[in-house]
């Protein structure tokens, strides 16, 4: 279903975008690869050329919150491929801090990078897949684009704005031959809360209990790819009770609410959070 066809990663260097670069390469697709870091997008080159036994993968260094560059990226990504089958906004960042406790800033950079950014790559590309005829948007979400994570404010807003974004755009390019896929992960072992913002915009640099506890992210990738050829406008995958969620938003929330107050009192406990 992949081979030879061009799928672009944004946030490639590590964690879910890495593990789906390298699924994606043993399916015979040509990969384009973006983050910030060339370093770490270049060992994830190695890797996938590795796999396909040829040299057939691009890196094409990004920063997403740099918008007005944005079109350029989409005109070498254009030049080397061709034609885009496959965009999946992957780039993200998350926090690790009370509402309270948050700088306005370090919100607008969360909004920056998880959703303006996806965003502007978004319709910096839609152009061209409308003249294609065909095409296939994807955004990683979270479980936390559908419901609220205490310690998340910033985070859990961003993605419920990115699943309000591409549900609706999915709406507007269905007849274009676009299809556009929501993925949305629980806990999955990858750096993403080492990676996190505290309140000021300084590095958290801690794993959470539930990250390291989380699904593995080779198998998080199987997951997506098996979503992506089934059709699934919606991809849910995760392990553990946090999947539970999903549905108990809808059908419990009340008892979501006591669960999520009482993990509030475990995360404010055993990392210092208030």
């Amino acid at each position: 279903m992949f081979n030879k066809k061009v799928v672009w990663i944004t946030g490639a260097s590590s964690g879910i975008g890495e593990a789906l670069a390298l699924q994606f390469a043993r399916e015979g697709a040509r990969i384009i690869l973006s983050a910030r870091g060339k370093v770490g997008l270049e060992a994830v080159k190695v890797k996938c050329d590795a796999i396909t036994n040829s040299e057939s993968n691009l890196v094409l260094p990004m920063d997403i919150t740099d918008e007005p560059s944005l079109e350029g990226k989409v005109a070498q990504a254009k030049d080397w491929a061709g034609e885009i089958d496959l965009l999946i906004n992957n780039a993200g960042i998350t926090q690790r801090s009370s509402c309270l406790n948050t700088d306005m800033d370090t919100y607008r950079t969360i909004f920056e990078v998880d959703v303006f950014g996806q965003i502007a790559l978004t319709k910096a590309l839609l152009p061209t897949m409308v003249e294609q005829g065909h095409g296939h948007f994807a955004v990683t979400s979270s479980v936390s684009g559908k419901v609220g994570v205490p310690f998340r404010t910033g985070y859990c807003a961003a993605k419920h704005a990115m699943m309000g974004f591409f549900d609706a755009l999915r709406t507007e390019v269905h007849h274009h031959g676009i299809k556009v896929t929501t993925i949305t992960p629980g806990y999955i072992r990858t750096p993403i809360s080492s990676n996190a913002l505290s309140g000021d915009g300084s590095a958290y640099n801690k794993e959470d209990t539930e990250i390291r506890g989380g699904m593995d992210v080779d198998d998080c990738a199987k997951v997506i790819l098996d979503g992506f050829k089934k059709g699934k406008p919606e991809i849910a995958v995760g392990k553990g009770f946090e999947m539970n969620a999903l549905w108990l938003k809808r059908y419990f929330p009340k008892t979501l609410l006591k669960i999520a107050q009482k993990q509030y009192a475990k995360m404010a406990k055993n990392n210092d959070l208030s």
